[in-house]
């Protein structure tokens, strides 16, 4: 592969307005208002992967947004791999927070700023163009099919039943996903740990209607005000979390385990300088990596009630509502979790309000073997581009769909991400390096190769 580098810089500006064409359709799968830009977006994938040089792809519906599915067949006797990826976005919102219209992406300071220039348009793109340098030089010796999907921002709910229908079609020996990030710049890594989610909406009810605060107030709940306690309770002085039985399944990691997570390199005071914050908070006995990577957390997403509009407003609230994340670890089911979190948020609500919990959508933790033929391959691919062996690491982050994919289809999946956590995905100002980018796009095609060799042996 000496030429790759030179096939990189010679077609670096249509790399990029190609990634652009993708990013500028603004694939928001939350809100009913872009859902004419998901088949929009979903049938450029399809033009930008035929282009590639597969055999063919197609626009397959389900019963929410549709799903892009391509393949290149080359022999029985290559291994077969299965690239997974999402042209969904998150919500642009607050818009006035970014510097650049969130859509349409500029570059400057060496990044690409836009929304999906990281997650994931910009990752899942990096395997179309490695796909076609090694399809155009001849040299691909696996087959490959690509399924891209438009819900994974919303929980993947159509690519479960998508999965389980199209089993054969998207038999593989191993699932290629770069939705993840590395360490840093100078410091690779293989993500091989991926937790859980369980993400419920609560909504607090007093009164029936919104009240006079100073008629009311004092005699009536205020729901705003209940909600804040309950949520408070939820966890204790050593950053624990409260519901009964929630720590149970936990898989607890060995001391030599521990220890091997703590030799990664990780600057306390860098990180804490990045997101501008004088301490760090978390559960007690447990390092900043740890919290991340191998415990189970619940936050708050969001929370509303009462009036927000300029100005004032003397009501005492007939509604409160909230929405809950908690990152799970392995052996933690997500349903279950729910219903635990449920039955003591029912408990703990007094008299004075009613409460609702709705179950929004979940998914497991998963865990890759530093062991099979994928993560050798993937391993020596960054060892070629970086010049250095990449670093096994847990991600805070999750991918349910991931454990779907071993659940349903049987396949485990190699986790190659170039992002970084600097990157603000989910967040105003989305960036990605465009070294980054470009050097996704040099090491994938290696791991093609070494996959392959591994394969045979």
């Amino acid at each position: 592969m000496q030429d790759l580098k030179n096939y990189i810089e010679a077609n670096k500006e249509r790399f990029l307005d190609e990634l652009f064409s993708l990013i500028r359709i603004p694939s928001i799968s939350s809100q009913e208002e872009h859902k004419g830009d998901m088949v929009k977006c979903a049938n450029r994938w399809k033009e930008l992967i035929l282009a590639a040089g597969a055999d063919k792809c197609e626009v397959m519906p389900t019963e929410g947004n549709p799903i892009v599915y391509g393949e290149k067949f080359l022999s029985k006797d290559y291994p077969t791999v299965l690239v997974y990826g999402h042209y969904d976005v998150m919500p642009v919102d607050p818009e006035e927070l970014w510097n650049s219209k969130p859509f349409e992406p500029v570059i400057h300071d060496g990044k690409i700023w836009a929304r999906g220039a990281d997650d994931d348009k910009g990752q899942s793109f990096m395997h179309a163009k490695a796909f076609e340098y090694l399809v155009k030089t001849n040299q691909l010796r696996c087959n490959v099919k690509f399924m891209l999907e438009g819900e994974e921002e919303i929980g993947s709910g159509s690519l479960y039943g998508f999965c389980e229908k199209n089993k054969e079609m998207l038999k593989a020996d191993i699932i290629l996903v770069s939705d993840t990030g590395m360490i840093a710049t100078d410091t690779p890594s293989i993500t091989v740990g991926l937790r859980g989610l369980s993400y419920l909406e609560v909504e607090v009810t007093g009164p029936n209607k919104d009240l006079h605060s100073g008629i009311f107030g004092g005699a009536v709940a205020n729901p705003i005000n209940i909600l804040c306690q309950m949520i408070a309770s939820l966890t204790n002085e050593k950053n624990e979390i409260t519901i009964p039985h929630f720590y149970d399944d936990v898989l607890v990691l060995s001391d030599e385990e521990r220890a091997l997570m703590a030799q990664a390199p990780f600057d306390l005071e860098a990180y804490k300088k990045a997101i501008d914050v004088d301490e760090l908070h978390g559960e007690e006995g447990y390092s900043t990596i740890e919290r991340t990577g191998i415990r189970p957390t619940l936050d708050l997403c969001g929370i509303w009630g009462g009036y927000t509009g300029e100005g004032s407003k003397t009501v005492l609230p007939s509604k409160a509502c909230a929405k809950v994340s908690m990152r799970l670890v392995p052996n933690q089911d997500s349903t279950k979790i729910a219903e635990l979190f449920q039955k003591h948020f029912e408990a703990i609500a007094p008299k004075s309000v009613k409460v609702k919990v709705t179950p929004c959508h979940g998914g497991e933790a998963y865990v890759s073997p530093l062991d099979m033929p994928a993560y050798k391959a993937a391993e020596k691919a960054y060892q070629t581009t970086f010049g250095k062996r990449p670093i096994p690491t847990r991600s805070g982050g999750s991918i349910p769909i991931v454990s779907g994919f071993e659940r349903i289809l049987g396949t485990k999946s190699i986790l190659m991400g170039f992002g970084l956590g600097e990157d603000a995905i989910h967040s105003p100002n989305e960036h990605y390096k465009l070294e980054h980018f470009f050097k996704g796009i040099e090491t994938i095609p290696y791991f093609y190769k070494f996959y392959a060799e591994e394969m045979k042996k």
